[in-house]
């Protein structure tokens, strides 16, 4: 089991976005993917990019102006 951190903090769309889909397709079952991010917008993009590759977010957290998601392949 790996741990994939995914550090978006100060990008915009779209690279959130592919940087995660990135993650995603090089997780291996029970790696965990780890995404550190600023962007408001992307927020709300990534988890719908995470269910469509069939994932499951475990977690999220917010600290300040920053916010994390962790999923577990």
């Amino acid at each position: 089991m790996n741990t994939i951190k995914v550090d978006v903090r100060g990008q915009n769309c779209p690279v959130p976005v592919v940087e995660v889909r990135k993650a995603l397709r090089n997780a291996k079952p029970g790696d965990i993917v780890e995404i550190i991010g600023t962007n408001e917008l992307s927020k709300s993009e990534v988890p719908m990019v995470i269910e469509a590759a069939g994932k499951k977010i475990e977690k999220i957290m917010q600290y300040d102006n920053e916010w994390k998601m962790i999923v577990k392949c």
